[in-house]
């Protein structure tokens, strides 16, 4: 019997309970999805509440938060008892140039904040290659003023004690997941699937080792358990790119 007890506890699986930011998001339906299929508990948040069918339908739980019209306190509400948070929103194409302020900057400030009130230590950005450097002159405007938004949110996340890690996809596309990236400080620009990325994300929820860092992400021909396994150090990366000592 005693036998029985332990081989029913070495097989028992906690699941995550996972906060997504954006819930209804392209990126975030794969990763609620993938999360269902593990047996974990994904919350997404979303601002429109015809939303929230979407993913009840799919298992996974849906809150009406707005994160660029709320508080602290009720987002901190939201994560309760969450073992991580995702911050997968975005002002989306087609927003001006005042939203990636509001949204890709400051709901990602007010979303990190909440996460820590909320006591809920692992933290995912979705950033953007390149927000990490200041946008060149030949840039459409409001994408710089998106990157600007983006690097901006990555500045004070790293600046929370937090287990953070920071994800910049490259140019994401709606194929099919291959399982195969290059994920490292930092990559040469390409493509990535959004299935990929939620996949990588999963991954880098269940490899503790990884926050603190900042990686860039694009197809490959690595197995994504095996880049996450293999992802380095990026403190050092960081400030020899951005010219610090």
């Amino acid at each position: 019997m005693l036998d029985e007890r332990r081989t029913r506890v070495l097989f028992t699986v906690v699941a995550m309970r996972v906060v997504i930011a954006g819930g209804h998001g392209q990126i975030a339906q794969h990763l609620e999805r993938r999360l269902v299929q593990r047996g974990d508990q994904p919350v997404g948040l979303v601002r429109n509440p015809d939303h929230v069918s979407t993913l009840e339908d799919m298992g996974a739980e849906a809150r009406v938060v707005d994160l660029e019209n709320t508080d602290e306190a009720l987002v901190a509400d939201a994560l309760a008892g969450a073992d991580a948070a995702v911050f997968a929103a975005g002002a989306g194409p087609g927003s001006g140039i005042a939203r990636k302020d509001t949204m890709d900057r400051a709901g990602a400030e007010l979303f990190a904040r909440a996460a820590k009130r909320a006591g809920v230590s692992r933290y995912v950005l979705i950033s953007a290659m390149g927000a990490d450097l200041e946008p060149g002159p030949d840039v459409d405007p409001t994408f710089a003023a998106y990157l600007r938004a983006k690097g901006l949110a990555e500045r004070s996340l790293r600046a929370m004690e937090l287990d953070w890690t920071i994800l910049r996809p490259g140019m994401l596309t709606d194929d099919d997941p291959t399982g195969l990236v290059e994920l490292a400080p930092g990559v040469a620009r390409g493509e990535v699937s959004r299935a990929d990325v939620a996949d990588v994300i999963v991954a880098l929820l269940e490899e503790p080792r990884t926050a603190g860092m900042e990686l860039e992400l694009v197809g490959g021909r690595t197995p994504i358990k095996d880049a996450v396994a293999q992802a380095p150090e990026t403190v050092d990366m960081y400030h020899r790119r951005a010219g610090r000592t």
